[in-house]
This record gives structure tokens, C-alpha cells and sequence, in this order.
């Protein structure tokens, strides 16, 4: 029996132009959750932030830009890059978390979905392209790629555009020390039907750990309590997460390797979350634990995190489409390689897939 799998036909990303260096937060003044002002030099808070996260610079969104401009941009580099009619795709699935927010607000848009929206500046006219959107926290983009692979594994698809697009410049507080991890930027795939044996997405995994953890990223009041307390905010609790991300991401990624009859051994790369560069280590080092194995190679995890940050949902696609392009040093990706792809977030889900090219 003829057996369908979805696999990545076409990528794109769009990278803001802002480059944000950490040095542009030593002038702010940060806060503690009670309110009350840290003392200490910023300039010694941002090289600890650098040491922990990895992070150097990050990208912000143009002031005229927003996450659907982004999504567009993406999604029309994976178009030219293909030579693939719009016209031809049966979904299109926009991940993100806060819509279009415009320069110098927090407040989100979604009426109408993103992906109407790109849909329309794709200028789309084919109404059996469905478009939607998908917040499901970071691991957004990937649970976009699931349902996609489900849509054409099911038959009711051929070719689905999946995109993660994210402002998280716009929604976060500035006087929080957190908020030096978020950034912007949009990652787009474009997923085809194949009936080619050992090609595609073999296998994937997601769970969502609401009942204890649903709070462990939310949105809240600024810190300085002098802001205007109209408005929230993304807000972390970062130490917890952390922990939270440790004892589970490991597992969803073995058990989405069990799915796929595939050992760790075989993995080319770890595509993960761009989210920190300590917790994204600590969770590799893990997963080779679970197989008695050593994580002594850092070039099986490629990170992008220390020049483009945290931009949520678009780290991954991003990522993926930088490889591909031969755009990150002494980073490939050939025929027959199998790699891992996870994430995890807000929620808290976690998501892993199992492809090989």
C-alpha cells in the first residue's frame, strides 16, 4: 500500500533590519516582580543575561511593519524561491501569539486572522485555500507543521504554507530584565504530498501541560509600577520553566523518535526552539542521556539565538530556511539526513517531528 507523507518543498524567512545590541539596554533602569528598582549596574545584569541566554543582539520589526508584513514577506521568498503558484495551496496556517500589533502599542489585532490577511496580500482567490491562524505559544510553528502533515497524510491535502511570524518587541515590558530575550521575524514552509519512501515527516509528538504549568508564561502588569497599568505584558517565570522544560521536552522528543522507529544515533541535527542557549543545551544533553549517549558535539544543535534572540514561533522556520540557504556557517543539511525538530512554550505545550530530507 502506496504510503503519503508531507515533506518541506520550499522555505523563506524575513530577518528585520534593526539590529538591537545588548549595549542599547544599559540606559534602562529594571525592576523587580514587587516593584521595586534593581540596584544593580545594568551593565552588570545585561553581560549576566549574555552569559545565560547567549544573547547578543536581536531584531526588532521597522516601525511601518507587522507580524502579517513579516508573514508576507516569508511567505513570498519561499513562492520566488520554489517557482510555486499561490494559487495552488490548500491551507495556509499562521502561527502566532499577538497578531498585528502596530508601533508604540501592546494591543493585538486579529480581526481579521493573519492568515486572511496574507491570503489577501498573496493575492490568493482560490476559496478552497483555507486560511487560519494558530496561537499555540512557541511551539506554534511546528504544531502548524503537524496539522499540515495531518491534512495531507488524510488526502484532503497537497500543498499547506505554514508560517510563524511574531512582534514580541511590542508586547513585552522594558522594565523587566526578560524582556532583552524577545525579538521579531517570520519563518514560512511550504509542505507537499509525496508517496517517496523515507522522505518527509516520519513521525511527531506534542503535549500540553496545562493543569500545573498553563501560568508559567503570561500576561501581566509592567514591573514599574508607575506605567500605565491599562496594559500587560508577556511575563515569564523563567527558573521554573526552565525546570519545567528539562524534565519534558527531552521525553516528547524520544517518544517522537519511538514513533518513527528512528534511534538518536541517526539524527543528523536538533532543530530547536531558539529560546536559550543554556536551556537549549541542557535539553540535548538530556535526550542523549535517555540513549546513554554523549552530547559532545555542539554543531548537532545549529543556534541562531545569539544574533536574531527569542522571536518566538519564527525561530525554528527561520532557522530551518537559514540552513537550507547555506546562510549559517559550516551548517548543512543533505539528502537522507534525519533531523529532529522541537519547541516548547507558553502554555505549556511541547511538540517535536521527526524528518528526514
Amino acid at each position: 500500500m502506496t504510503t503519503t507523507r508531507s515533506f518541506v518543498a520550499a522555505t523563506g524567512c524575513y530577518i528585520p533590519d534593526n539590529i538591537i545590541p545588548n549595549s542599547d539596554f544599559l540606559q534602562r533602569q529594571f525592576y523587580e516582580k514587587d516593584g521595586s528598582a534593581i540596584q544593580r549596574d545594568s551593565a552588570v545584569i545585561i553581560e549576566k543575561f549574555r552569559e545565560i541566554s547567549g544573547i547578543a543582539e536581536r531584531r526588532y520589526a521597522s516601525p511601518d511593519q507587522t507580524a502579517s508584513d513579516m508573514a508576507f514577506i516569508a511567505a513570498t521568498k519561499a513562492f520566488t524561491s520554489s517557482g510555486m503558484n499561490p494559487e495552488t495551496m490548500d491551507y495556509i496556517i499562521v502561527a502566532h501569539n499577538f497578531g498585528d500589533v502596530k508601533f508604540q502599542t501592546n494591543r493585538s489585532d486579529t480581526v481579521p486572522t493573519l492568515a486572511s490577511r496574507i491570503k489577501a496580500k498573496l493575492g490568493i482567490k482560490n476559496p478552497d485555500c483555507v486560511a487560519y491562524d494558530l496561537p499555540f505559544g512557541c511551539p506554534g510553528w511546528v504544531q502548524g507543521m503537524i496539522q499540515a502533515d495531518y491534512f495531507i497524510r488524510s488526502g484532503d491535502a497537497k500543498r499547506c504554507l505554514v508560517i510563524g511570524a511574531e512582534t514580541l518587541s511590542r508586547v513585552m515590558d522594558f522594565s523587566d530584565r526578560d524582556s532583552m530575550l524577545y525579538s521579531d521575524g517570520a519563518g514560512a514552509t511550504i509542505l507537499m504530498a509525496t508517496t517517496e519512501k523515507n522522505k518527509g515527516i516520519l513521525a511527531h509528538k506534542t503535549q500540553t501541560y496545562a493543569a500545573d504549568h498553563a501560568c508559567l508564561l503570561q500576561m501581566e502588569h509592567s514591573y514599574n509600577h508607575e506605567n500605565s497599568q491599562a496594559d500587560i505584558f508577556l511575563k515569564m517565570n523563567g527558573r521554573k520553566l526552565y525546570e519545567f522544560a528539562l524534565s519534558t521536552v527531552p521525553q516528547v522528543i524520544k517518544l517522537a523518535l519511538d514513533k518513527a522507529g528512528v534511534h538518536l544515533s541517526e539524527i543528523k541535527k536538533v532543530l530547536i526552539h531558539q529560546a536559550n542557549d543554556k536551556m537549549d543545551a541542557a535539553i540535548v544533553d538530556r535526550v542523549f542521556k535517555l540513549y546513554g549517549m554523549e552530547y559532545n558535539d555542539p554543531s548537532i544543535m545549529p543556534m541562531t539565538i545569539s544574533w536574531l534572540g527569542n522571536s518566538s514561533v519564527a525561530t525554528v522556520p527561520t532557522l530551518l530556511d537559514l540552513i537550507l540557504k547555506g546562510k549559517i556557517e559550516n551548517q548543512s543539511l543533505n539528502k537522507g539526513d534525519k533531523v529532529i525538530i522541537a519547541s516548547v512554550g507558553a502554555g505549556m505545550n511541547i511538540n517535536a517531528i521527526v524528518y528526514q530530507f
